[in-house]
């Protein structure tokens, strides 16, 4: 039946890949493919830092597979054309894919299926990016769940499936005479927070993984909270946004070391398994609703009138709000490409209900410049932030942001590093300089562009005046 295509996207791995398991168990010959997809890669919500990420790991991914005698093949274009166009070269009748759940990508992946069809082939596709898909968890009315604690429930009353083995060394290889792309060729201009960004590559992945689940998984229940902590974060999640690890590898070794760590350490490994199913939740959201990819998962709150400027919008990017704790953040981001989960939510608080600016216009900044920007993730954490998505406590949750700093960086650790002109201030001050004008004037820190208290009111009324 001739070789086997398998078509990598967000699986730029060789251990506990889905599909290229199945290809490599069905078949002598396996034809690895990448397909750089311009259209797709230039969408604006996968920005260059992503892409920059996305290359790295794709270059390791090349040598692991040469490694094991097998020969990537990379093409640039539209799927739908390289994917036929390859076939028809190499004699498949048969193109393996992971799935993947973004709209845009699932309307490509029907594109790419109709094209094969079209020329006597099929696609099969995989379940590989999440353990549970869209409608494989759902509520007793068979409906797809909309709140994650009850979500949760059902996930873990599920048994959980092994990774997938290694991908094999090649039993027949790959024709010489088929065209592939020098990766270089395809290597895109790195942001200025490129130098320092984390390896990449599924080793490096593995890596990070298994010095996370030594020892910063067990005390991960309070290390998540403090961006000052070194090691308090997995940082794990640049990789998994492009598939250089699997998430039953994560789960499977997680069990492991919670065996291994004893009743002390658990409830830091069960919060981080939360993080996890967060993850998949998001996913299955995205599935079930897709709209909320740029729309208010609760529809009402489309209508809502934001009032924010393009100045304070500005300053918020900028890191110069005159709030520490929300600068550091984003100048961390600016900076680095990352951002720690509670300074996401600060921040993201912050822009929409301080500085009343729509959740879309802070989603598409993060994806901008976040190494993990995921559609799933950062539409459902923003609309978390904003009240206008699933969760169960919404609108009228709102962060005091000197007090999330006063709590999660009592010290200033995380301010005085990223706002130099902070850094003599004492720690009794740190979270609210603009208290003291003097302080200010030597500092040249700028003075808050809102007063919170104020902010807050308006805030409520603004939501109120949409649910009435």
């Amino acid at each position: 039946m001739g070789p086997i295509i398998h078509w990598f996207w967000r699986d730029l791995r060789v251990l506990d890949n889905a599909a290229l398991h199945a290809a490599y168990s069905r078949n002598e010959t396996v034809i690895p493919v990448f397909i750089w997809d311009d259209t797709h890669l230039d969408w604006p919500h996968l920005g260059p830092a992503v892409r920059t990420f996305l290359w790295g790991s794709l270059a390791a991914l090349e040598k692991n597979l040469e490694l094991l005698g097998h020969r990537l093949i990379v093409r640039r274009g539209n799927p739908e054309v390289e994917l036929v166009r390859l076939a028809r070269e190499c004699g498949a009748s048969t193109v393996f894919t992971n799935r993947d759940y973004e709209p845009a990508t699932v309307a490509r992946e029907q594109r790419v299926a109709e094209a094969l069809a079209a020329d006597g082939r099929r696609l099969e596709s995989f379940k590989d990016l999440v353990v549970w898909e869209s409608r494989e968890v759902l509520t007793g009315t068979g409906n797809p769940y909309t709140v994650y604690t009850p979500y949760s429930r059902a996930w873990r009353s599920r048994s959980l499936q092994s990774p997938w083995p290694k991908l094999g060394k090649a039993k027949t290889p790959a024709p010489k005479d088929l065209v592939s792309i020098p990766l270089d060729s395809l290597k895109p201009a790195a942001p200025a927070a490129a130098s320092q960004y984390p390896a990449s590559g599924e080793h490096a992945a593995l890596e990070l993984l298994k010095s996370f689940l030594a020892s910063g998984v067990f005390r991960y229940d309070v290390g998540r909270d403090f961006p000052a902590i070194e090691g308090g974060t997995s940082q794990l999640s640049p990789h998994f946004r492009v598939g250089a690890l699997g998430i039953r590898t994560a789960l499977a070794r997680l069990e492991s070391a919670r065996t291994s760590g004893g009743a002390s350490g658990e409830n830091g490994c069960r919060i981080w398994e939360n993080e996890l199913i967060w993850r998949d939740f998001y996913m299955q959201v995205l599935a079930n609703f897709p709209r909320v990819a740029d729309s208010c998962f609760r529809p009402e709150y489309d209508s809502i009138q934001w009032s924010g400027t393009k100045d304070q919008f500005s300053a918020w990017c900028e890191g110069r709000t005159g709030y520490p704790i929300v600068d550091a953040a984003m100048r961390c981001l600016n900076a680095t490409g990352n951002m720690h989960n509670r300074l996401r939510m600060i921040v993201a608080m912050f822009l929409t209900k301080d500085l009343m600016i729509s959740w879309q216009q802070g989603e598409r900044y993060f994806f901008e410049h976040l190494l993990d920007a995921d559609l799933a993730a950062n539409s459902g954490g923003w609309q978390w932030s904003a009240g206008t998505g699933t969760d169960a406590a919404p609108y009228f949750r709102i962060f005091n942001p000197a007090s999330q700093g006063a709590k999660f960086d009592p010290q200033g650790e995380f301010i005085r590093r990223w706002i130099p002109e902070l850094r003599d201030v004492p720690a009794d001050l740190i979270q609210c300089p603009g208290d003291k004008p003097l302080l200010l004037s030597r500092t040249r820190y700028p003075a808050p562009i809102v007063d919170h208290a104020v902010q807050r009111g308006k805030c409520l009324a603004m939501f109120k005046a949409v649910r009435q």
